[in-house]
């Protein structure tokens, strides 16, 4: 099965990125508010399908968070795996 992340998502992770304006801390918050978002969208009726694009963007954040923060992205992306 192909699950792709979400597009909107990539799209304001790559935009919080490129700020320059904001300090790293306001740019991981940001990213982590994004994933929690996702996940809080996510009921008891959603399907496997959009459970795994939940888990594939995750992943694609802490991806994200490692650029700003090579420990905490490390560290993230570890105890997702588990």
């Amino acid at each position: 099965m192909d699950v792709r992340i979400d597009e909107e998502i990539r799209q304001q992770c790559n935009k919080i990125l490129g700020y320059t304006s904001i300090k790293d801390k306001d740019k991981i918050d940001r990213l982590l508010e994004l994933n929690a978002s996702q996940y809080c969208n996510l009921g008891l009726d959603s399907t496997k399908t959009s459970r795994l694009v939940a888990e594939v963007t995750s992943r694609y954040i802490y991806r994200c968070i490692k650029e700003v923060d090579e420990d905490l992205g490390r560290f993230l992306i570890r105890a997702n795996e588990e």
